[in-house]
C-alpha cells in the first residue's frame, strides 16, 4: 500500500455540479453553503486532476435565466473546460424540483405536463450534445405514486416508453453521438417509483424501439436502500452489456437516500464492486453522485471529493493484491470457484440430452462436499483490513 492514491485523468473520475456543489439543504433545513459558479467548479476539478463533470440542465442554466445570462454561463463553462482539460461526462434533466412535476413528468396524469417534460428533455439533450456529453441520464424521481389507485401502472409504463422512444428518435434525427441511461430507485421522493431497481430498468429497456441506445446508470445508494446487493446488480448489468454509467456513493440499508461518500459505509461491498469494475475493464465514467456532510464548509467539501477518489483507488489496489494472493487462488480452487466458468452441458441437442439422462449421479455423495467459503470470505476481510 505504498500508493499516494492521486487520481489520474485516465481513472475517469467525475463529479456532478450538484454533488460537491450541493448547498447543504435537506427536508428540515435551508442552505448551509454558498453556490459555486459552474466555471469555477470545473476549474477546481481540474486542479484535483478530475476527468469529468456532469450537470442537470437547471444546474448549468438556472430556471428562468435569460438567453443573455445563459450565453454567458455557457461561454464561461466552455472556457473552463478548455483551460482545465475537464470533459463533460454526462448530462441529465431536472424533472423533479419544480412543483409542476409533483405528479410525475413522463407519467403525470396531465398530458400538458407530459408534453412539457418531453420538451424540457429535448432542450437538455441539445445542451448536453453542445458540450459533448456521451450519455444522457434519466432518473425518474417523480415517476411514481403514493396512492396506488391514482395511476394504472400499465398506462404509466406505456407513457414512460413513449417518451423514451421519442428521445431515441430525436437523438438519431439530430445525429448526436449520445446514448441514454436509466437510473433506477425504489422510492423517495415518491412513495413507490416506477422502474425501481436495476432489474426492472433492464427489462423495460428491452421493450424500446432501439434497446441498444439505452442502458442503465445504477447508484450504490438506490439498490442498498431496498436491501439489494448493488454488486450483484452491477454484475448483471455488465453481463448484459448495459452498464453505460455508474453512480458511486454510499448508504446505510433501510435509510433515506443518504448520498454518503463512497467507501464510508459498506466497505466489503465496495471492495467487491471496485474489483468487479476493474476486473471487467469497465471503461465508462466513475461518477461520484454524493454530497459533503451538511456541516462541511470551504475546503471541507473538496476534501470530500479527494477522499471519494482516494477510497476508490485504495480499494482497487487491495483488490489487485487479493487476486494476486496465492492463498486466495488456492481457496478459489478448493471452493470450485474457477469451474463455474466452464460449460455445464453446452448447447442442446437430442443426443446430448439422451446421454445426460443416462448418467448416474449420487446426490447423497455429491452433498458431502464442502466449499470452504469461510476461508474465502476471511481472506477478503484480511486484505481489506490490511492483515495481509
Amino acid at each position: 500500500m505504498g500508493n499516494s492514491f492521486t487520481p489520474k485523468r485516465e481513472d475517469k473520475f467525475a463529479f456532478g455540479l450538484w454533488t460537491i456543489g450541493h448547498l447543504g439543504t435537506d427536508p428540515f433545513g435551508t442552505a448551509t453553503r454558498p453556490p459555486i459558479y459552474p466555471a469555477d467548479f470545473v476549474r477546481k476539478l481540474g486542479e484535483l486532476n478530475v476527468w469529468g463533470v456532469s450537470f442537470h440542465d437547471d444546474d448549468l442554466l438556472p430556471y428562468k435565466s435569460t438567453l443573455a445570462e445563459q450565453d454567458k454561463i455557457k461561454k464561461d463553462f466552455r472556457k473552463a473546460l478548455d483551460d482545465s482539460g475537464v470533459v463533460v461526462s454526462m448530462s441529465t434533466t431536472n424533472l423533479f424540483t419544480h412543483p409542476v412535476f409533483k405528479d410525475g413528468a413522463f407519467t403525470s396524469n396531465d398530458p400538458q405536463i407530459r408534453k412539457y417534460a418531453i420538451q424540457k428533455v429535448l432542450n437538455a439533450l441539445d445542451v448536453g450534445a453542445e458540450f459533448g456529453a456521451p450519455t444522457a441520464v434519466f432518473w425518474g424521481g417523480r415517476e411514481g405514486v403514493e396512492a396506488a389507485g391514482s395511476k394504472y401502472p400499465l398506462d404509466a409504463l406505456e407513457r414512460y416508453r413513449e417518451a423514451m422512444n421519442f428521445f431515441i428518435g430525436y437523438i438519431k434525427d439530430k445525429g448526436y453521438k449520445m446514448r441514454m441511461a436509466l437510473e433506477p430507485k425504489p422510492n423517495e421522493p415518491r412513495g413507490d417509483t416506477f422502474l425501481p431497481t436495476i432489474g426492472h430498468a433492464m427489462a423495460f429497456i428491452e421493450t424500446l424501439d432501439d434497446p441498444s441506445m439505452v442502458g442503465i446508470n445504477p447508484e450504490v445508494a438506490h439498490e442498498t436502500m431496498a436491501g439489494l446487493s448493488f454488486y450483484q446488480g452491477v454484475a448483471q448489468a455488465i453481463w448484459q452489456e448495459k452498464l453505460f454509467h455508474i453512480d458511486l456513493n454510499d448508504q446505510k440499508i433501510g435509510r433515506y437516500d443518504q448520498d454518503l461518500r463512497f467507501g464510508s459505509e459498506g466497505i466489503k461491498d465496495n471492495f467487491f464492486l471496485v474489483r468487479l469494475l476493474e476486473k471487467t475493464g469497465y471503461a465508462g465514467p466513475k461518477h461520484f453522485d454524493s454530497r459533503p456532510y451538511r456541516n462541511e464548509h470551504g475546503d471541507g467539501i473538496w476534501e470530500f471529493a479527494k477522499n471519494s477518489m482516494k477510497n476508490y483507488l485504495a480499494l482497487a489496489e487491495k483488490a489487485r493484491a487479493y487476486d494476486a494472493d496465492p492463498e486466495v487462488q488456492a481457496a478459489h480452487k478448493v471452493s470450485g470457484h474457477d469451474s463455474l466458468s466452464q460449460k455445464t452441458v453446452g448447447g442442446y441437442s437430442s443426443d446430448s440430452a439422451n446421454k445426460l439422462k443416462q448418467e448416474v449421479f449420487d446426490a447423497d455423495k455429491l452433498a458431502e462436499r464442502g466449499y470452504f467459503n469461510e476461508r474465502l470470505d476471511q481472506l477478503a476481510i484480511d486484505h481489506i483490513l490490511g492483515l495481509k
